[in-house]
């Protein structure tokens, strides 16, 4: 079966065997990270409506989990910021009413939390992972590119009230973009916004593929290590310090990466892990693709 807000299983360095749903058109944020590896954003937005068919979302998990398959995450992902969608609140419920064995994560932005209503609709995730990258506002706008009318000091705010709110897993994950937010005085302020949102996991990343914007580069791993000493406990979540899991081989290889495809680029390395391909194979893959 085709699925179009369903993707996956997919393996995660963070998360192992995860279950995309993407409840957005590609691609949809309020930011538009230099980063982001869905490339740069489509439609720069901030207001919350029902982008894709919430009824079509809960009929294509059904179809997934038929079999209940063995999964270590169902993860809110995908082209954009999930908490846009006006309904993330009840297709999390219908997970946990439903299929309560699985673990719901949903990656975020963080930007929205500033939103009573959306805190809310997150209560019944097992895990949240928000995303900050900068605490002053210059730094702000230069990694993250915002949507007019968002203020980061609101966004942290919205960080810590969630905090007291949520009895789930919080991680943090910050990503450093070398020259834009790894200054010694940006790290300590993160730092000391870490603290302040109490996370069970601060974790540090980095690029893996190609960026939305070009001259954006990854940190060295020894780079990488210096700026995790900012954050005691944290944990370094870049490829070059976390293996990808293997994942289980789905029988309809070139869909299962056609579907991963419309939402994030791929090399060929990723296909090789991926699918448990050899490189050769791999290569093959993608001449037919």
């Amino acid at each position: 079966m085709t699925h179009r807000y369903i993707f996956g299983p997919v393996p995660s360095r963070r998360l192992g065997r995860s279950l995309g749903i993407d409840l957005l058109a590609r691609k949809t944020c309020q930011l538009d990270c230099v980063y982001c590896e869905c490339g740069p954003t489509e439609e720069l937005v901030t207001g919350r409506l029902e982008y894709v068919p919430t009824q079509a979302v809960l009929d294509e998990l059904d179809a997934a989990l038929a079999d209940l398959p063995p999964l270590d995450s169902i993860t809110f992902s995908g082209s954009g910021e999930p908490c846009l969608h006006l309904h993330v609140g009840k297709i999390i419920n219908y997970i946990k009413d439903n299929y309560p064995q699985y673990t719901v994560t949903v990656l975020t932005n963080g930007t929205l939390l500033s939103d009573p209503a959306v805190r809310a609709e997150l209560l019944r995730a097992d895990r949240v992972v928000p995303s900050l990258d900068a605490v002053s506002e210059e730094v702000f706008v230069a990694v993250n590119r915002p949507a007019p009318g968002l203020v980061n000091a609101e966004i942290i705010e919205g960080l810590i009230k969630f905090r007291e709110e949520y009895s789930g897993q919080l991680w943090l994950e910050i990503f450093i973009v070398p020259g834009l937010n790894d200054t010694p005085d940006e790290l300590a302020r993160l730092a000391a916004t870490a603290a302040r949102i109490r996370p069970e996991r601060v974790q540090i990343n980095s690029l893996d593929r190609p960026p939305a914007y070009s001259g954006i580069e990854a940190p060295t791993p020894e780079r990488l290590q210096e700026i995790a000493a900012f954050f005691p406990g944290s944990e370094i979540v870049a490829r070059q310090f976390v293996p990808v899991p293997v994942a289980a081989v789905r029988p309809d290889r070139i869909e299962a990466v056609l579907e991963t495809l419309r939402r994030r680029p791929l090399t060929q390395e990723d296909l090789q892990v991926q699918l448990q391909m050899h490189v050769h194979e791999a290569h093959k893959l993608i001449q037919h693709l």
